[in-house]
């Protein structure tokens, strides 16, 4: 039986993804890429962007032509599972050991880090990460460093060497035990030493992070990765079905049948509340695990203490937000329990802070969490963007996991110094709950506050304008409604396209996809004269970004008739398309600014109509000049939070379904303008939008992305002190001059 088949056939949890025929076409270097991939696709081996994999590939040196050994390792900052061959920093490994000598002990340790500039191979312009020397020290070809849940879980364990040793005796393994310490160069040491002092071992657990593995040969070390992974989790499970269906003590409040709904209605207030210095966007979990954790007994314990792996920290900071929920409570009392928990939180992060920071750190971040547990709801995760917030919700599942398997690991109290707990450490810094070990403060503070850490965030690029930001927009499946959607997308701006024609909404949040990530854009539909449809409409934005801060309405009619004649029925539903459905959104929508309690904005759509009088569009006109009016009226009711603007473009031919081919080729023949029946309906509106552009000062056809320009402006912050007012998009027609 081959490796391959004897290793498949012990696997119960994991899978071996191995594709022998792919694997054939690739070099060294490839392989290392394709064995990162394949671990990076199970959430259950590592979480996103943690861990690392290394190989040590022979290559020929470009200045002598002879052969030498490079340490090829994943970039600082790269993802597993989306790496590309172009994400692996590349080094001199002998250039590399020789930085030993420059090492002044664990207080300087951060001073090697730009040296490992210095080792580069080839002038690779990926920056070696913290982790290089847990790879460069360690005398294997192929190197992983994950941070499996299951794995975690034994190395954050108070009994997690003992453990390990009897996970040793039942699996025939032979992995050893290294005390906590801080990723980087001092780590890398004791990685080698442990290897000196143990031969023979076939992995390392790292106390309270994770673990190593490795082989002779990419295969083999992909194999020996799953295999260990796989079989802790096997020795977890055993221990969980010893111990029966209860976990974290029991559940201690029934979760709410109508948690989804109650998670929308909650959302927004509680995202106004976590945003009161950065503005972020959320992600909802209420998974059977997430759940299971926030309705038990010992959820408020555990989230206290924090987590372990550093992975997980940076992301989650030192501990969520657990908020009480009595069963058969309110949301008023949420609300209450809400503000209460938070300042509390706030509090003691400025106390964390304040206790651990030195002359050097950086400056105190944003104190709010970015993880929040409502008792018998779900988790809310909230991050910069849509995606951030998702992982930063895997993470803390992730940390719950953890959690899990310490518990089903306990078999009475330890007694004595705790084996995550090395020589750099102090032992009563390390806390227990139900057999789990968290990261002692001091050392989540030397994470969290690294100056390796701050160099990454300030390597990161700059925000765009809208980015944080949530818009909503209502005509968006076409038309100056599509250019919004777009251009919004194209700053930033995590977008709903809502539409009557939900189809066309999808189409345009589909076309938004190939301009901003697929997380950061959805489609609803929307029938913007019910204010029930608006209301789902709403709901549908809050489900997907925890809120809404700008809201645009491009969608509008105009009644036309064979005989032109505007019978009564067409005059009213005009009225109720072009008026009152934009009081209808504009009242919903308040009622999420309000619990928000965010700056937001609203730009309406009105006409150069409402100022220009003509012969047979009363219906129309007249409906415009009551937009540019309550443009005004909602300024003043909705200030000093919400801004509302309008834009009054002339006729917009292009893109719009007002001009169906009909009525194109009707106000073609009412003007003169000469057409062939043979043209497209594009060709006949670009006659018709020329001759439009005749009568105005520039001889500018009015464009749709003119107006989304105008929108977004009085949408965005750049605009922070206009409000009540409307931009005039018309090519400069002085019948519309102010008047």
């Amino acid at each position: 039986m081959t490796q391959a088949a004897a290793i498949s056939k012990t696997l119960k949890f994991l899978e071996d993804r191995w594709d022998p025929a792919v694997a054939a076409t690739l070099d060294e270097p490839e392989l290392l890429r394709y064995r990162s991939n394949l671990l990076g696709s199970d959430l259950r081996i590592t979480n996103f962007a943690g861990g690392n994999t290394s190989s040590k590939i022979t290559e020929i040196d470009p200045l002598t032509g002879s052969p030498i050994e490079v340490l090829w390792v994943k970039g600082s900052g790269g993802d597993l599972g989306s790496m590309k061959r172009a994400g692996l920093a590349t080094l001199y490994q002998d250039k590399f050991l020789s930085l030993e000598r420059s090492y002044r002990g664990v207080e300087h340790e951060d001073d090697m880090v730009p040296m490992y500039a210095l080792c580069t191979f080839r002038n690779n312009p990926v920056a070696a990460s913290i982790d290089t020397p847990l790879h460069g020290f360690l005398p294997f070809p192929h190197v992983d460093h994950l941070h499996p849940d299951w794995g975690i879980a034994l190395a954050a364990s108070a009994n997690g060497k003992a453990k390990m040793e009897q996970f040793n005796r039942e699996f025939g393994h032979k992995l050893v035990w290294i005390p906590w310490q801080r990723p980087g160069y001092e780590l890398g040491l004791m990685l080698r030493q442990a290897i000196n002092d143990n031969p023979d071992c076939d992995g390392i657990v790292l106390g309270g992070h994770g673990l190593f593995t490795w082989g002779q040969t990419q295969r083999e070390c992909y194999l020996n990765t799953l295999a260990v992974i796989d079989q802790i989790g096997q020795f977890i499970e055993r221990h969980g079905i010893q111990k029966g269906p209860s976990r974290f003590g029991g559940q201690v409040i029934a979760p709410r049948e109508d948690r989804a709904q109650l998670a929308i209605k909650i959302a927004p207030y509680l995202r106004g509340r976590v945003s009161t210095q950065n503005r972020w966007i959320s992600s909802f979990t209420d998974a059977p695990d997430v759940l299971q954790f926030v309705s038990s007994t010992h959820a408020k314990d555990l989230a206290f203490l924090g987590t372990s792996c550093p992975d997980h920290f940076i992301r989650t900071k030192i501990r969520p937000l657990f908020v009480p929920w009595a069963a058969g409570a309110d949301l008023a009392a949420l609300k209450q329990q809400i503000d209460t928990s938070l300042a509390e939180y706030r509090k003691q992060y400025g106390d964390y802070y304040h206790s651990f920071a030195t002359p050097d750190s950086p400056a105190l971040r944003d104190p709010s969490p970015t993880v929040v547990l409502i008792q018998g709801l779900g988790m809310f995760s909230y991050g910069k963007n849509k995606t951030e917030a998702r992982i930063t919700g895997e993470f803390y599942t992730n940390a719950i996991h953890v959690m899990e398997g310490a518990s089903l690991l306990a078999e009475g109290e330890v007694v004595g110094t705790l084996p995550q707990c090395g020589e750099h450490n102090e032992p009563a810094s390390f806390k227990v709950f139900s057999n789990y070990v968290a990261l002692p403060a001091i050392e989540a503070f030397k994470i969290e506050y690294w100056a390796m850490e701050e160099a990454k965030i300030r390597r990161q690029p700059p925000e765009k304008e809208l980015s944080r930001r949530i818009a909503l927009v209502v005509g968006g499946g076409s038309g100056i409604g599509r250019e919004v959607a777009l251009l919004a997308a194209a700053r930033g701006a995590h977008v709903v396209v809502a539409d009557r024609d939900e189809a066309a909404a999808g189409r345009v949040a589909s076309e938004l996809k190939s301009v901003t990530s697929p997380e950061f854009t959805t489609a609803t539909a929307v029938d913007i004269r019910n204010r029930e449809a608006i209301g789902k409409a709403l709901d549908a934005t809050v489900a997907a970004f925890g809120g809404i801060d700008i809201l645009i309405n491009t969608a509008a009619m105009f009644p036309s008739s064979p005989d032109g004649v505007i019978s009564d029925a067409m005059w009213g539903v005009t009225l109720d398309v072009n008026v009152t459905a934009n009081y209808l959104l504009s009242d919903e929508a308040a009622k999420v600014f309000n619990e928000q309690a965010l700056d937001a904005s609203i730009v309406l759509t009105s006409s150069a109509n409402a100022v220009v009088s003509k012969r047979g569009t009363e219906a129309y006109d007249v409906s415009k000049a009551a937009v540019s009016h309550l443009v005004r009226e909602l300024a003043v009711a909705l200030s000093p939070r919400v801004r509302v603007n309008g834009i009054s473009p002339a006729t917009v031919v292009k893109g719009s379904t007002m001009f169906p081919r009909d009525r194109v080729r009707a106000s073609l023949t009412k003007y003169n303008i000469p057409f062939d029946d043979s043209l497209s309906d594009d060709e006949l509106r670009n006659l018709l939008a020329g001759f439009y552009a005749k009568r105005t000062l520039t001889h500018q056809p009015i464009d749709p992305v003119d107006c989304a320009e105008a929108i977004l402006f009085l949408a965005s912050p750049r605009s922070r002190c206009t409000s009540g007012h409307l931009i005039p998009v018309d090519g400069g027609l002085s019948e519309a001059f102010l008047r």
